[in-house]
């Protein structure tokens, strides 16, 4: 069976970026990350040969023509590039096993080799369900539904409009296939000037386009077990990203515990140092004006800052969203499933991979969204919201 990954760079930038910050800050923390899927569907049927792919991938290696562009970044520094060049994935970290009845799929570390793996995890998962489930579909498909969707959008904004909203594509993790996402970004950049860029570090070097991303909740809730006091996690995963990044990836992610509990920490320093924020549960309308009230609250001209929304969207969620900020704060929309897993008849996993422990202890997102909070240490949850102020 044909390799579904083929290339280390075949994974969201945020991970790379992460993974450069917990190089210089962190080496030595320890982690366990979970696979969970949200679906109700037997995956181990395919356990097998999603192990062997896995295993599969953990020979990948960066080429020098892979290096030589990631060494065209300015916020990739030569010695993390050199460590990603002689440790890459490392599959001995891997379990994959039947756990009740489930597939399983554990891995234990390093966090900085930890790291590297949820990409490769969930994306290949998922185009393994898909060659079985629906062997019948493929880029053909993929990119009808696409044009229509372009069609449409043309069809809606005006030239104006157009010039302004700004896609990105964040597709990788729940993908229908590498094939399908290769397709749509491709047509993205052919067809749509509002297309700015992809996630995934492969599509950005084959198509000349912007790596996106910065931190993901991971990064919050490492420093939750980190020597931190838990009050003072957040603030400390903030300011460690702005002393290893300076100013470039300053685009925050605010749910980790809350938008509530986050601009609580957001202070002036914070807020102007930081480019904008990054939208990932609860409503986006609500989200946004909290956004805009607490620059304005700062002294902070909202029009000079970005907000990035990126849960759950498709085109017609983010034009609402683009007609409503417009004018008042830049915007740009992250779209995943909906761009590269909408086919006919298929139907999207719901799947996630999630640090579970660190350095021996729990930690957890206490997310904008009730169904997104994932921690099995109820103790620990009551604690985190007694330090910042969330009610019991």
């Amino acid at each position: 069976m044909s390799a579904i990954l083929s290339s280390l760079l075949d994974t969201d930038a945020y991970k790379l970026h992460m993974q450069q910050a917990v190089f210089h800050h962190y080496p030595e923390a320890e982690v366990v990350a979970e696979f969970h899927s949200r679906n109700d569907e037997d995956l181990l049927p395919l356990m097998g040969q999603i192990e062997a792919q896995l295993r599969r991938a953990g020979r990948l290696r960066l080429s020098r023509e892979e290096a030589n562009f990631l060494a065209q970044r300015p916020f990739l520094s030569r010695d993390y590039i050199e460590h990603l060049s002689h440790k890459p994935l490392d599959a001995s970290l891997l379990e994959v096993h039947e756990q009740e009845g489930r597939l399983s799929v554990r891995v234990s570390g390093l966090w900085q080799d930890v790291i590297l793996w949820e990409i490769p995890i969930l994306a290949t998962i998922s185009e393994m369900r898909n060659r079985f489930r629906y062997p019948q579909l493929g880029v053909a498909e993929a990119l009808a539904r696409l044009d229509q969707k372009i069609d449409r959008l043309q069809e809606n904004l005006s030239a104006d409009e157009m010039a302004e909203f700004k896609l990105i594509d964040f597709g990788t993790r729940r993908r229908f296939s590498r094939a399908v996402q290769d397709a749509v970004v491709g047509r993205l950049q052919e067809r749509l000037p509002a297309f700015c860029g992809t996630s995934n570090y492969m599509l950005a070097q084959k198509y000349q386009l912007p790596a996106v991303g910065t931190q993901a909740h991971e990064w919050f809730q490492a420093h939750q077990q980190l020597g931190f006091a838990l009050e003072q996690s957040q603030r400390a995963a903030l300011t460690t990203w702005l002393d290893e990044f300076h100013d470039h990836l300053g685009i925050a992610l605010t749910d980790c515990i809350t938008m509530d509990a986050f601009l609580r920490d957001f202070d002036f320093e914070l807020a102007s140092r930081y480019q904008g924020l990054r939208h990932d549960s609860g409503d986006p309308v609500v989200w946004g004006e909290k956004a805009i009230a607490h620059y304005q609250r700062l002294g902070i001209d909202p029009r000079s800052k970005m907000l990035v929304f990126s849960d759950g969207l498709d085109l017609d969620k983010a034009v609402a969203l683009f007609r409503h900020f417009r004018g008042r704060i830049n915007t740009s929309f992250g779209i995943g499933t909906h761009l590269t897993c909408d086919l006919p008849g298929a139907s999207p996993m719901n799947i996630v991979f999630k640090l579970v422990e660190c350095n021996g202890g729990p930690v957890a997102k206490i997310s904008d969204s009730a169904g997104k909070t994932l921690c099995r240490d109820a103790e620990f949850i009551r604690r985190l919201r007694q330090a910042f102020q969330l009610s019991l």
